[in-house]
């Protein structure tokens, strides 16, 4: 924001130096960031935080610095004499979009002799490094830099009807701007229409057709407030940034938008002449009242680490425009300004009195009481997954929300719904919300080897965004990873992931055929009946759709799942101090039995003396085994926890183990 010296002063009295000026307001928050001279002013450029749209005005800046010296500022009231008819006679406006638009004010002004500003009027601007055009646009430019309100000037003629409606663009519906380019609109856009169609984009900028030019005779004086996500989304999209913009990006304040409005009036009474119709049309609500606030005065201390007098405390919360509700020996409530939205809770009061007061004026050794502060569980699980991700050999990666919609719909095992649609692509094809990590970290493996990186293993903690009707999508965490390990090694990777977070717990798998996967190499992971992810072998025309030149083997797991069954106070459990006896089984079964089923059955059937079971090796013979069979090698590891086991007892074991395959899965132990 540039703001100039010789403006300040028509609104207080700057009898202190720019370097002492510029020093102060730095330490208030209002960062210094250079001047220079320009003409007979000084152009002052300060830095201006998105919590304070107040300060994009020379009103906002000349109160704060009112504040910080204890000065009297006033900016007049405005007044605007009223000769003409009544304007809601003539005209009418319609709000139809309320949420866009909760206030609109026009009023109309008849006569105007449209010509060159006058000097002070265009060396201001200058200063401001804004172009001088003619003394309306001027004015309305001089009074936005004045009270960081936006305005526009109608040239009343050029408009059709006597309606003017606030609405959102139809589909297909072009746009002529001041810049003089058609503009593509879309229905997530709004306008400012009359009987022909737009005249305005609300917001961003004014409308060729009805520019004010030389000709121009009556205007019609629009002052609004916008909402600020709609303004920005279609600034950005059009990629046309104005200094209105910016401001409504930012929020305006809601009561100075009819002093803007007259202001406006006044200052083109004084210089184009004309008379203003009787009256203005306000459409639109009134603003909401604001909350109260209180601040207790031993939170100051606590929070500071110093008193601060009462005296003081009322006097700057005052002068930044609180209304004093009640106050007591205890504590102060106000009512904050209409310009100070980020004023709602008791410690933001406490940071303005510091800033005001003066962080100078706290001592650095200041004892400050403190709460030692400890981690979320979520957190504490977080810092685990990614220990064990690390001891396993894996980097974090961190790859963008947004992608192609060709990555989105690769995989859709957690929903099959289109994925959502962002307005701005966040790179050239890239506007879909994604519905899993996965193609991210194939897209992070493709561009590692291009560059010949060996060892590509990955993994990523992030969110997924799964679309629900007519709701906000249901945005989850999962843990991703992308390894170069064959299909049991990344399981393995997963089972000693749960272990670390509770050694109890054991990761079921079943067949998932997905075409992502390899046909035979993906499985659905659940702990105890509960869906914990995805696992499997990228299949060949996966690796081809993102250019892989290796294997790779893909996880994802909910982060959800991995909280719930988190132990994360560690237990202590007595090893057994007896031996284990390791027994070898070759089991003959149908080609359609999957190791995972088979597993299951094992660990099942096992007892209380199983106390691992691996598997080994698949192999076919169909010389020997007959056509459709496989043969599967499997290792039992049998313990006791208060014996040394008898060669019957292994043997009772395992004959227990291989009755149970037989009868669930008809698969024989061949001797």
């Amino acid at each position: 924001m540039i703001v100039s010296w010789n403006w300040l002063k028509d609104y207080l009295k700057l009898e202190m130096s720019e370097a002492e000026l510029t020093e102060k307001l730095t330490m208030a928050g209002l960062n210094f960031e250079g001047a220079e001279t320009i003409g007979e002013d000084r152009a002052i450029d300060l830095e201006v935080t998105s919590n304070r749209p107040d300060w994009l005005g020379h009103i906002g800046v000349a109160r704060e610095i009112g504040v910080l010296y204890d000065l009297e500022s006033s900016y007049g009231k405005a007044e605007v004499a009223q000769s003409g008819p009544a304007i809601d006679a003539q005209l009418e406006v319609v709000i139809e979009a309320e949420d866009f638009c909760p206030r609109y004010i026009a009023r109309v002004i008849r006569g105007v002799k449209v010509g060159p500003s006058p000097a002070w009027l265009a060396d201001r601007l200058t200063t401001m490094g804004i172009s001088v055009i003619n003394n309306v646009v001027d004015i309305t430019n001089y009074v936005l830099m004045e009270s960081a309100q936006p305005l526009h000037a109608f040239d009343l003629a050029k408009l059709s009807g006597d309606k003017i409606t606030i609405r959102s663009a139809k589909k297909g519906e072009k746009f002529d701007a001041l810049d003089h380019k058609v503009y593509d609109l879309l229905e997530s856009d709004y306008v400012i229409a009359d009987a022909n169609g737009p005249v305005a984009l609300a917001g961003v900028m004014g409308g060729a057709s009805s520019e004010v030019t030389e000709s121009t005779t009556d205007l019609l004086i629009e002052a609004a407030d916008f909402a600020a996500l709609p303004v920005r989304t279609t600034s950005r999209r059009l990629k046309l940034r104005s200094d209105s913009s910016y401001r409504f990006e930012r929020g305006v304040d809601p009561e100075m938008i009819d002093w803007a409005s007259r202001r406006c009036c006044e200052l083109i009474l004084e210089i184009a002449g004309g008379q203003v119709d009787e009256g203005s049309i306000y459409a639109g609500n009134k603003p909401e009242p604001r909350e109260s606030v209180t601040l207790r005065y031993s939170l100051l201390k606590r929070i500071l680490g110093i008193d601060v007098p009462e005296e003081q405390v009322h006097r700057i919360l005052e002068q930044l425009g609180n209304a004093k509700d009640s106050h007591d020996g205890a504590s102060i409530t106000v009512i904050p300004p209409t310009w100070r939205r980020d004023l709602t809770r008791e410690i933001d009061l406490v940071e303005e009195v510091a800033r005001v007061y003066g962080y100078d004026k706290i001592p650095a050794d200041k004892a400050v009481k403190m709460a030692a502060s400890h981690k979320s569980d979520e957190d504490r699980v977080r810092d685990k997954t990614r220990m064990t991700m690390i001891a396993a050999g894996f980097n974090e990666a961190v790859t963008r929300s947004v992608v192609s919609q060709a990555w989105a719909n690769a995989f859709q095992g957690w929903s099959t719904a289109e994925p959502l649609q962002t307005s701005v692509p966040m790179l050239r094809g890239e506007d879909r919300l994604r519905l899993s990590l996965m193609p991210s970290l194939l897209g992070a493996r493709r561009s590692n080897e291009k560059v010949g990186n060996q060892e590509i293993e990955l993994y990523e903690i992030a969110k997924v965004y799964l679309p629900k009707t007519g709701t906000l999508p249901d945005e989850q965490y999962v843990v991703s990873i992308s390894s170069g390990k064959d299909f049991y090694g990344l399981k393995g990777v997963i089972e000693a992931l749960v272990a670390q977070l509770n050694p109890n717990i054991k990761v079921d798998a079943a067949a998932y055929e997905n075409s992502f996967f390899e046909q035979g190499r993906g499985c659905q992971l659940s702990i105890d009946g509960k869906q914990l992810g995805y696992l499997g072998q990228v299949s060949t025309q996966t690796a081809k759709s993102f250019d892989l030149q290796s294997v790779s083997t893909v996880a994802e797991i909910k982060f959800s799942t991995l909280q719930k069954i988190a132990q994360l106070i560690p237990k202590h459990q007595e090893f057994s101090s007896y031996p284990t006896m390791s027994l070898d089984l070759n089991m003959i079964a149908e080609e359609a039995t999957t190791w995972a089923d088979l597993e299951k059955t094992v660990t099942q059937s096992g007892g209380e003396l199983l106390e691992s079971v691996e598997y080994r090796e698949t192999f076919r013979n169909e010389k020997k085994d007959g056509a459709g069979k496989k043969r599967i090698l499997f290792s039992l590891v049998l313990r006791s926890s208060d014996r040394t086991l008898t060669g019957e007892e292994a043997e009772s074991a395992r004959d227990q183990i291989v009755a149970a395959c037989e009868k669930e899965h008809a698969a024989k132990l061949l001797g």
